[in-house]
């Protein structure tokens, strides 16, 4: 690529610029408007978020550049079917809204290890949960967004590879450590906005450049590189020539590389496990003043999750009629020369028509929309997981530790989670080798099946219990690294050099492996429970969907254990100001730790305050305008379907 389109022009640059110091801004503004002093402030934005951030947060922390680049990868390499991870999502964001976060709210959790142990009671499953969420963090969502971003920063800036990566995740950082939840709340709102203005810009150069929507599936289905040969080897023309079925969602159970009962079943399993019980998601919900602002976010949500499948996999399939020799490159010498790995070069489709196809300036609004992509993940993952952390693990090491202790630690814990994370980036490189999504989505498929059968059973039945759920995941947990880890060892491989991976390890399709995963779980799960003895109800109140709505009080199930509540700040306020350096006093003001204690409350104001936590009722007419939403986006997921199946 020559330099001359590289982001190297003031006009760019400037914009760039102006963007970063408009998110540092807001990220400053919420980080001293909002009470960050204590868990509730810092992890939850003191229970207050109305719909429309919560919405846009929601989407925004979904979409990372992993979507950029990968959904348009997907796309400019096997045609739009990838669009229906996308929209399935539409049903699921009402799933979670409805039915999981009602009970997440009445149970009075921070977070989904928190709400098991609850349910469950024992403490392993909490802990395994905790853990097993953190490494799926960095195998699939840090790992993924921080090498897609970069690809990108590369591309546009012709910057070192680790260089942009250190830059990134420094700003990121910042603001994710001192500003808590709100902070990467009121970001996300404007991230999306910018998301979504800049793609749509260059949805509509990329639709003018290639000549409309018809001249775009006639283009597409002869986007055919000229160099389909190595030495004296003729390359299968299948793996350069566009699928037939490249325009529909669903495609043949057997032959199809999205087969359609994994796209509907296997694809729901995932999106169960990552809309209904993963953290990142879950906590901007609990956020929210009240069950409407909850629902209505989740709807708000899904109407934009509408958009990627037009604003991310379309242009990918365009970039691939307007760059075919580099983006849909089969000769792995070849592909090596283009973008440094031999398998394919589709991970490349978005960034390249960035920077071929936008003018100055606005190149630049779109590198600030890939960074904003990126950041608005990363803070929603390293909020959520410091969250786990802090609550799900470090109050086990620390059972005594005070507010502020926990405080600390979550913070001390982003900036670990920042090393292990750039650590693996050279994984990630040599790792996705052009299949970016797929490997995103496959990973899934072997982790996270198990976890969404102890949550779906877990709230629905209230018959299961802590065995049960413990060796449901477990078992789950060991066939799926099997799977795991023999397709890394013989490695996925391209059209051109198939991996030599045994048929019957990875011969099924990875949607499928889910299907059966999950329903070995739940086999597990519920003959275990089975077996043993069923949790009585006076410990399950107001924890499943039948037991939902009685009033009397529940015995949690470790009630004897009793762990000690994190101490308060006490120790801040009992000094006076007068013994605390300047040093001190900027720290204190930084991490939102000086914040002046409030009034002692009394037990009655310390229900009445509990009492309004796990409040789930609403106002009547708004409880009739989000639900008519909720089925408008329903029909709406079911016409999109049909209409490119």
């Amino acid at each position: 690529m020559d330099s001359s389109t590289k982001v190297k022009n003031p006009a760019d640059i400037s914009v760039i610029i102006i963007y970063f110091v408009v998110v540092l801004a807001v990220g400053l503004w919420a980080m001293f408007s909002t009470n960050r002093g204590t868990v509730g402030g810092f992890f939850l934005a003191g229970r207050s978020m109305v719909w429309w951030p919560i919405g846009a947060s929601l989407f925004a922390s979904n979409i990372g550049s992993g979507h950029f680049v990968g959904l348009a990868g997907t796309g400019a390499a096997a045609g739009i079917a990838t669009g229906g991870f996308e929209w399935n999502a539409l049903i699921f964001v009402v799933v979670l809204g409805w039915l999981f976060v009602p009970i997440y709210v009445k149970a009075g959790v921070v977070t989904m290890p928190e709400y098991l142990k609850k349910r469950f009671g024992g403490r392993r499953i909490q802990i395994y949960l905790s853990v097993l969420s953190l490494l799926l963090y960095i195998f699939t969502k840090i790992s993924a967004d921080i090498f897609s971003g970069a690809i990108f920063i590369q591309i546009a800036m012709g910057l070192n590879l680790y260089l942009a990566i250190i830059i990134l995740l420094g700003i990121t950082g910042l603001y994710t450590i001192t500003g808590g939840l709100a902070a990467v709340i009121y970001t996300d709102t404007l991230q999306t906005i910018i998301m979504l203005v800049g793609s749509i810009i260059l949805t509509g150069f990329a639709f003018a450049k290639v000549g409309g929507y018809e001249a775009f599936m006639e283009k597409y289905m002869n986007a055919i590189p000229s160099n389909t040969s190595y030495g004296n080897i003729s390359i299968d023309p299948k793996c350069y020539t566009p699928r037939q079925d490249s325009f529909h969602i669903f495609r043949d159970p057997i032959t199809g590389d999205l087969p359609w009962p994994g796209l509907i079943f296997g694809l729901s399993i995932l999106a169960l496990w990552y809309w209904c019980t993963d953290q990142v998601i879950v906590q901007r919900c609990l956020s929210a003043k009240n069950m409407s602002h909850v629902k209505a976010g989740c709807v708000l949500c899904g109407y934009l999750k509408l958009l990627p499948m037009f604003l991310m996999v379309m242009p990918g399939m365009i970039s691939r009629i307007l760059y075919t020799d580099i983006v849909a490159c089969v000769v792995p010498s070849v592909c090596e020369e283009y973008c440094g790995t031999k398998v394919g070069c589709s991970n490349i489709a978005y960034p390249k028509m960035v920077v071929d196809l936008m003018p100055n300036g606005l190149r630049g609004l779109m590198l600030s929309v890939m960074l904003a992509s990126l950041m608005s993940s990363l803070t929603s993952i390293f909020n959520s997981a410091s969250t786990l952390f802090t609550m799900d693990i470090y109050t086990k090491i620390r059972s005594g530790a005070k507010e502020r202790e926990l405080m600390l630690a979550g913070r001390l814990f982003i900036l670990a989670l920042i090393g292990v994370s750039i650590a693996w980036v050279p994984v990630v490189q040599s790792a996705q080798s052009g299949q970016l999504f797929d490997y995103i989505q496959s990973i899934t498929s072997y982790l996270g099946p198990p976890i969404a059968a102890v949550f779906l059973l877990g709230v629905f039945c209230k018959r299961v219990n802590e065995e049960g759920a413990f060796w449901g995941l477990v078992i789950g947990l060991i066939i799926g690294l099997a799977r795991m880890i023999t397709e890394f060892a013989y490695g996925t491989g391209s059209c051109v050099n198939p991996s030599n991976c045994p048929k019957i390890i990875c011969g099924v399709h990875y949607l499928y492996f889910a299907i059966i995963l999950f329903g070995i779980s739940c086999i597990i799960i519920l003959g275990v429970s089975l077996i043993t003895k069923p949790i009585p109800d006076v410990h399950l109140f107001r924890l499943c969907w039948t037991l939902r709505n009685r009033k009397e009080e529940r015995i949690d199930l470790d009630a004897d254990e009793k762990i000690e509540e994190p101490a308060s700040n006490d120790d801040v306020s009992e000094q006076g100001d007068e013994e605390q350096s300047c040093w001190k006093k900027a720290y204190n003001c930084f991490c939102g730790l000086d914040q002046k204690k409030g009034p002692t409350l009394s037990k009655e104001e310390q229900e009445a305050m509990e009492k309004k936590l796990t409040d789930t009722s609403e106002v009547p007419i708004w409880r009739n305008v989000v639900n008519i939403n909720g089925v408008i986006l329903l029909t709406v997921a079911v016409f999109c379907h049909a209409f490119f199946a």
